[in-house]
């Protein structure tokens, strides 16, 4: 599949970096409020009762990407710039909500008229260009995709339940009309009167000083708290066990030394700037951004030890909202969108290939791609998330939805097991996902899919614990995000792409179907 291979942008590595400041506004940005309350809190000297269900947190849009399939490999990348494309308006349209809360507190239907009208709008158009790209290239697109362009103005403590899966219309009961963006909405309970509007645009009890929205004192959980065996997610199930093939194979990639940072995304949508509106951390292969070709992948230099591993490995990077004003404080992808804060590189990064419990698996084909988790599971719902959050000494304890607290001398672990199933043919599909399938729970693949070796990320990071007191969160540490997700743990993500030499990838088979541990 070929890719584009325009002149790349110099990376975000190279600008000059910002000395560490105190943050006044939100890393010289936007300041973005966070509208997650208590039920009960104090404003102006008094104690005021405001519905939270009643306020416009955030904006939940249907995943156009995840629901197209059977796209024209001629059409792909054209389709993959439109969906970037609808990215962008999402974040712009959370952008105006989060900094026109005088006016909503003025006008029940300023949110519906204002930002969610114009925007599905926006969205039909864009949606009415796939369907002429998908038909164009001998396709035959869904004449039902315009169904999807409404967005919904979700409450501050409406449940997640998959909104943006299930469309516009089965979360509006809960969305911009009944207790959204207008008649119950911000202005009449308060938000733009006592909050972001009168007293201090933004700087306000809700957002814990850090000028962000998010995370907040819900997001952490102390790790003591979290029962034993109880991960609330049933993707990234570890593919070996006793039986098959039981052997391993690690790679050393560093922990991003050369500062490789860039808030692209290669696989989701080439080409395309700033695709991603957050930073990724990249080890690995250093030709990463958005206009790197399969041939510039194949060209690069690595970080990895192994020099025939010039895989990409990527996550978005953590960072510790402190008040360090960092390189991208100002950028698009960091401070810009409310990605705030001092950037936390691991101590280690674990990056392993194990084995099938049911067989032998087979060869990865040079340049698979490979997405796992979902950095929309905030409005999406959980299907697609995958990260387990715990600590060191406490790994039988594993969240998805919450990031832990860890003790003293602990050290946060972000751990992702991918899917290890492939389809035998394809390298990537339309919505990045259908090529790819988790093991079911005997360790077997789904019928039609084969075994290859399952890719398993552990990075450890050395976190000062961040206090919770009286329902806030001083110094949280937080995964950056799309604008929308508010920085929620279970949007975290994580990406692949096979770049090994014939040779090391034969020897990753060989070793793991022998039961040997290499590296």
């Amino acid at each position: 599949m070929g890719r584009n291979t325009r002149k790349r942008r110099t990376p975000l590595a190279t600008k000059v970096v910002a000395g560490a400041a105190a943050l006044a506004v939100g890393g010289g940005g936007l300041i973005w409020a966070n509208f997650y309350a208590s039920a009960h809190e104090e404003h102006s000297g008094h104690n005021r009762t405001r519905s939270a269900a009643a306020q416009v947190a955030t904006i939940d849009c249907p995943d156009i990407g995840q629901k197209i399939s059977g796209v024209p490999d001629r059409a792909r990348g054209e389709v993959d710039g439109e969906l970037a494309t609808m990215d962008s308006q999402i974040t712009n349209a959370y952008k105006r909500l989060a900094t026109t809360r005088r006016a909503q507190a003025g006008d029940s239907q300023y949110v519906q008229n204002t930002i969610l009208g114009p925007l599905k709008d926006r969205r039909k158009a864009i949606i009415d260009r796939i369907q002429l790209e998908i038909n164009r290239a001998g396709g035959r697109a869904d004449d039902n995709l315009d169904e999807l362009a409404g967005c919904q103005g979700r409450p501050a403590d409406q449940p997640q339940n998959g909104g943006g899966q299930n469309g516009d219309g089965q979360d509006g009961q809960n969305g911009d009309g009944q207790n959204g963006d207008g008649q119950n909405g911000d202005g009449q309970n308060g938000d733009g009167q006592n909050g972001d509007g009168q007293n201090g645009d933004g700087q306000n009890q809700d957002d814990n000083g850090n000028g962000v929205a998010g995370p907040v004192a819900e997001d952490f959980i102390d790790i003591n708290d979290v029962q034993p065996n109880t991960r609330n997610s049933q993707n990234g199930l570890a593919a070996n066990g006793d039986g098959g093939s039981t052997g391993t194979f690690t790679t050393d990639c560093g922990v991003n030394e050369n500062n490789l940072f860039n808030s692209d995304n290669l696989i989701a949508a080439p080409g395309v700037d700033n695709g991603a509106h957050h930073v990724h951390d990249y080890v690995g292969n250093q030709d990463n951004d958005a206009f790197s070709s399969d041939q510039d992948l194949a060209a690069a230099d690595t970080s990895c030890q192994n020099q025939g591993d010039k895989s990409t490995y990527y996550w978005p990077v953590l960072r510790l909202q402190d008040g360090t004003e960092e390189f991208d404080a100002n950028d698009q992808g960091g401070g810009a969108e409310g990605n705030i804060g001092k950037i936390l590189k691991p101590a280690q990064a674990e990056l392993k290939f194990v084995g099938s419990q049911q067989g032998d698996v087979v060869a990865m084909p040079k340049f698979l791609r490979i997405i796992t988790g979902d950095a929309k599971s905030f409005t999406n719902g959980d299907a697609n998330a995958n990260t387990s959050w715990s600590c060191s000494g406490f790994e039988d304890r594993q969240v998805t939805d919450k990031y832990p607290l860890c003790p003293d001398g602990s050290q946060v672990l972000r751990t992702v097991n991918f899917q290890s199933c492939w389809d035998g043919q394809n390298i990537d599909s339309a919505n990045h996902r259908d090529h790819m399938a988790f093991v079911q729970q005997d360790g077997s693949c789904p019928e039609g899919f084969q075994a290859i070796p399952q890719l398993q990320i552990r990075l450890a990071y050395d976190i000062p614990t961040p206090t919770v007191e009286n329902g806030s969160v001083q110094n949280p540490y937080a995964v950056d995000s799309f604008p929308e997700q508010l920085h929620k743990p279970i949007t975290d993500h994580n990406d692949f792409i096979n770049v090994m030499d014939e040779d090391l990838m034969n020897e990753v088979v060989d070793c793991i179907n022998r039961g040997e541990d290499c590296q």
